[in-house]
This record gives C-alpha cells, sequence and structure tokens, in this order.
C-alpha cells in the first residue's frame, strides 16, 4: 500500500484522508448517541465476560519502537518527514508477548490501533481491537471461546467450520496448498496485478470466497503454511490459524501462537524480504519480541477481534463508522 504525509511536518506520516466537508458541518458524530449506548453496554459485557473467567485486563503502549513486519500491513508513524518517531501500534500483540513471557497469566486488552491507507465500508485507520491471549489452550479450543462471546454480545446462533483448502476448493476448485500456478491463475481473473506474489493471491482468493459465502457465521480453518504470519505449523504442513466471518464480514484473525524464536525470525526476515521486493516501506525486526520468545513463550493461543465490526453488525448499520463516536473523516 502506498501513501503519503498528511501536510508538511504532521504528526502521523502514512495517512492521506480525502476530507472537504463544508465547514462546521462534520462536528457532529457519526454514530447516534443510542448507537453509542448500545456500545458501551457491549464494552461493559466483554469486560465482565472476561471477568467471569479470570482473564486479566492490561494497557500497553500505543507508541511503540518497531512495528509489524507483515507486508500487507502499512504503519503510522509519529515525529516528522525529517525526524521520524515511534510507531502507533498496528495491535498490541508483541507488547502482550512481551507480558506473556514475563510471567503474565492469561490476558486481554481493549484499545485504539492503527493502520495506514485502510479506509472504507469497514476499514478506518484508527479502529478499536479487542486482544486475548489464553495459556494452555489451542486454536479449536480458543474458537470455542471466541464463539461463546459472539453470542454474548450478538446472540447465539449457529457455526460452520471450514478449512481455507475447502473453502476455496469449493468455490474455485483449486488446490491452495499445492497449486501454487492455478491460484496465481485464479487470483489474475480476479484483477490481482500479475506481478504478485502466491501470498498475496491467496489473500485475494480468500476474500473474494468469503465475499461471496452465505453462511452467517463461520471459522475458517487450517492456513496454508504461506499464510502461518505468527501461528505454528502442524506436522500435516498446515497452519494453526483461524479466522472467523460474520455474514461476510471478518471480525476475528487467530493462532495457536508460534513459540519458536529462531522460526520467528525467519518469518520476519521473509516479511521484510517481500517488503522490499514490494517497494513497501522499510521496517526492521522487533528484537525485544525476540528477545521475549528466547526468554521463552508460554504455550498460548491468541486472538484478536475488530471491535467496532462487532458494534456494527450489532447494529445493522452499513459500515463501521455509524459504530464509533467519530470516524476519520470527522475525527
Amino acid at each position: 500500500m502506498s501513501s503519503t504525509d498528511i501536510g508538511s511536518g504532521s504528526f502521523l506520516r502514512g495517512a492521506s484522508p480525502s476530507r472537504s466537508p463544508a465547514e462546521g458541518s462534520d462536528w457532529r458524530p457519526a454514530a447516534t448517541i443510542d448507537a453509542l449506548r448500545t456500545r458501551a453496554g457491549m464494552l461493559r459485557a466483554t469486560r465482565e465476560f472476561f471477568a467471569r473467567r479470570g482473564v486479566m485486563e492490561v494497557q500497553t503502549p500505543v507508541l511503540g519502537a518497531a512495528t509489524v513486519t507483515d507486508p500487507a500491513i502499512d504503519s503510522l508513524r509519529a515525529g516528522t518527514p525529517d525526524e521520524p518517531g515511534p510507531y502507533l501500534q498496528t495491535s498490541p500483540e508483541f507488547h502482550m508477548k512481551r507480558l506473556l513471557a514475563a510471567g503474565a497469566p492469561s490476558i486481554y486488552q481493549i484499545g485504539p490501533v492503527f493502520r495506514a491507507g485502510e479506509q472504507g465500508r469497514w476499514h478506518n485507520p484508527e479502529f478499536t481491537m479487542l486482544e486475548w491471549y489464553r495459556l494452555g489452550f489451542d486454536a479449536p479450543r480458543l474458537m470455542d471461546e471466541v464463539a461463546e462471546l459472539v453470542n454474548a454480545l450478538l446472540g447465539p446462533a449457529a457455526y460452520e467450520r471450514q478449512t481455507y483448502a475447502g473453502l476455496i476448493d469449493s468455490r474455485f476448485g483449486v488446490d491452495a496448498n499445492g497449486d501454487e500456478d492455478a491460484c496465481l491463475r485464479t487470483a489474475r481473473d480476479l484483477g490481482l496485478d500479475c506481478g504478485a506474489g502466491v501470498e498475496e493471491a491467496l489473500d485475494l482468493i480468500l476474500a473474494e470466497a468469503i465475499a461471496s459465502t452465505r453462511i452467517r457465521r463461520l471459522f475458517i480453518t487450517d492456513f496454508p503454511r504461506r499464510l502461518a504470519a505468527l501461528a505454528r505449523v502442524g506436522a500435516a504442513g498446515a497452519a494453526s490459524r483461524f479466522e472467523l466471518v460474520l455474514d461476510g464480514v471478518e471480525v476475528a484473525n487467530g493462532y495457536h501462537e508460534l513459540c519458536d524464536a529462531d522460526e520467528l525470525e525467519d518469518r520476519m526476515a521473509a516479511d521484510i524480504r517481500r517488503r522490499r521486493a514490494a517497494g513497501g516501506r522499510k521496517v526492521d525486526v522487533d528484537r525485544r519480541l525476540l528477545a521475549a520468545q528466547r526468554h521463552g513463550l508460554p504455550e498460548c493461543a491468541g486472538v484478536a477481534v475488530g471491535f467496532d465490526r462487532l458494534v456494527a453488525l450489532r447494529l445493522g448499520v452499513a459500515n463501521v463508522g455509524e459504530a464509533m463516536a467519530f470516524d476519520w473523516k470527522r475525527a
């Protein structure tokens, strides 16, 4: 993703919003007061959910010295073009894992995160993320807990589970785990730049499959090794990663967490090479996270949930901006 600065010497580098409202017409909140009352109730219910389970709430920094290496995520940065400062965090993941390595119990956090270039019906450069880590859990057990939370916030419903490969095969008739050429051809047919790699092709194919599904609540499991991110890979070669899709909207991304520091460093280095090949912004490996993992990240599973999306689905509104007090255009 490419982006430009907001004016000279701006505080946030990397976002380029298009805002041209009439003078004084955009002071009102994006959400109604009733919607904000519903949101407040969902926040309270979420904290009660974790309190009953003995999961400790934590607060980690919004600004950090490092950021993610994932080529699909572009970070915002404090400072000026001449003197770049710390990164606005795209997720509390790295700091929360450092807490776990230091001996914290199961933990959760609700707070603001930031990503450049993410604007649209279901995206806002600043959004609220709910993230939690459960000691001793694997991915299936964490999926059960995610479903329990969603039921508590949105009401009970049936869930289906499909593997990534099964979903892609049923939609496009290609082997997502083995036939890279077919995946690339399918992605190009869908409009992906022919120069993109297999990882980007798989991401686009998944997004298209999700958009066409009619399943109300769907867990997608067993991602291809190439899309493992920070999840561990099993003996069969599939990543222990899952996503939850509600009414065609992705709301959660979870892992049985990778604990091997050497493997983590290798994956981050591969991310950086892919960034360089795509002309992306240069980032460095988070050495503090690597040191924490070498000290010992305990066996755990973690998940990140887009809280604003949950609120929007509860409200039945047309976009995520109507689920937050002030979206980017009004902030």
